[in-house]
């Protein structure tokens, strides 16, 4: 065979491999798009100073920064105060939020909080983040993905590592300290955390559901639960 004829054959045959190459991508893009995701979530059925889970976290919870994220639905929607997500230290409660009594949504870092009038949670599950960033103080939360208003918040802090995360209950002293009538019911699960501030495009990513970089204080697929009294984990799809 000539040159010309081998150099021929050799290229008839490496545009059928890049046309098979290409059929198996698209065969395959509809199973990756439609693909579903299940994701523990945690299942507090009543008001209870009992029921909790502790989260063990990745790295120490020494911050200048931060992105929390989780997913929530509760039925105790304008009746009382409800915990979200408590990180005490011996000495502090370092980072709580909380859903107030008037339906808004809070955080407390060592001392008065910030608030912000957003849509109440409600049965329906919502997407939650909050940020921080302590070089100015930019605080904000995201609800299913849209930004609030930002508030300057506890520029220069920092919270402090060496305390120990809890979901379910709110710690009045280390680990102990619980009252029923604060505590969460509800569902709540997907909780991841970052030492840094996610870009607005990130967190609309999380929300539907896109490939984000897993939380390097908290990755919510791996972690470690630590799950005391009445409280269920059940896998739901995403």
């Amino acid at each position: 065979m000539s040159s010309g004829n081998k150099s021929s054959a050799a290229e008839a045959f490496t545009v059928c491999l890049d046309k098979m190459r290409l059929s198996a991508f698209l065969f395959l893009v509809p199973t990756l798009v439609g693909a579903s995701v299940n994701v523990r979530t945690l299942v507090f059925p009543s008001a209870t100073n009992t029921a909790y889970v502790e989260l063990v976290p990745l790295k120490p919870l020494n911050l200048t920064a931060f992105t929390l994220c989780m997913r929530v639905a509760t039925e105790l929607s304008g009746r009382r105060e409800v915990i979200l997500f408590a990180y005490r230290t011996p000495n502090f409660d370092e980072l709580n939020v909380w859903r107030e009594l008037d339906g808004s949504l809070s955080f407390y870092m060592s001392g008065n909080g910030v608030l912000f009038q957003v849509p109440q949670l409600g049965a329906l599950q919502t997407h939650l983040c909050a940020t921080w960033d302590s070089g100015s103080g930019a605080s904000a939360l995201f609800i299913d993905g849209r930004k609030s208003v930002t508030k300057i918040y506890k520029k220069n802090h920092i919270v402090q590592p060496g305390g120990t995360v809890i979901v379910g209950q709110d710690p009045d002293s280390y680990l102990s300290g619980f009252d029923a009538k604060q505590s969460f019911v509800g569902e709540i699960g997907d909780i991841n955390m970052w030492d840094y501030v996610l870009s607005q495009s990130n967190i609309q990513d999380l929300f539907s559901g896109k490939w984000v970089a897993k939380g390097n204080v908290f990755d919510w697929e791996t972690a470690e639960l630590r799950v005391n009294g009445e409280v269920t984990v059940v896998d739901i799809e995403l």
